[in-house]
């Protein structure tokens, strides 16, 4: 069973749109006994950092999400704002994230270069920094579209799986184990979102 987390914050609707394209069905839950049960979990989000952990431990929803994905492994796919609540730190209300992943998250700032929009938004490509199943039939480099102000930097090289050049490269998705982190939005990305969510479905 697929889960979609609903914590408040997230284009559910979108997601599970393309998870049915995608061949799979997946429910929508905020209920614990639902995730519970997950055979694949998807954390999206889509605001702000210190919202959203805030609505996580209203709903009590961090025990459980530590228990699947640190104790029972579960794959869960981190979505934009999900991708990055997994890791320590974020600088958006400076506040503790779930810590899955080690590094934090940090406004893009380009002092220097005014003409530079943020956020990021648009389509954009990723580069694969290491071989991974979940690259699967991708075109490389494949498109994805962004839309964010924050990004994630890695204490460990090892966890980056891909990167983006937005007047500088910076992590837009990572991997440690069952752990799985985006930060564009496969939803909105037509055939390579497709294939990244068919990968991760099918093949992780």
């Amino acid at each position: 069973m697929i889960v979609i987390i609903d914590y408040g914050m997230g284009n559910l609707g979108s997601i599970k749109n393309i998870v049915k394209k995608a061949g799979h069905k997946s429910i929508i839950s905020k209920d614990s006994d639902v995730i519970s049960n997950a055979s694949k979990l998807i954390l999206p989000g889509v605001g702000n950092f210190k919202e959203a952990m805030n609505n996580l431990e209203h709903l009590n929803l961090i025990e459980i999400l530590n228990n699947k994905v640190l104790i029972e492994k579960t794959p869960i796919l981190g979505i934009c704002l999900g991708m990055q609540l997994m890791t320590s730190f974020s600088e958006e209300g400076n506040v503790r994230g779930l810590d899955w992943i080690k590094g934090k998250t940090t406004k893009f700032t380009f002092s220097n270069q005014p003409e530079i929009k943020i956020p990021h938004m648009g389509w954009n490509e990723i580069i694969p920094s290491k071989s991974h199943k979940i690259n699967t039939d991708f075109e490389i480099p494949s498109r994805f579209y962004f839309v964010h102000s924050y990004f994630v930097t890695c204490e460990d090289k090892k966890d980056i799986l891909y990167e983006t050049d937005y007047k500088g490269v910076f992590t837009s998705a990572f991997n440690k184990e069952n752990i799985y982190g985006v930060q564009f939005h496969p939803e909105k990305s037509h055939v390579f979102g497709l294939q990244l969510i068919k990968n991760f479905i099918e093949l992780c």
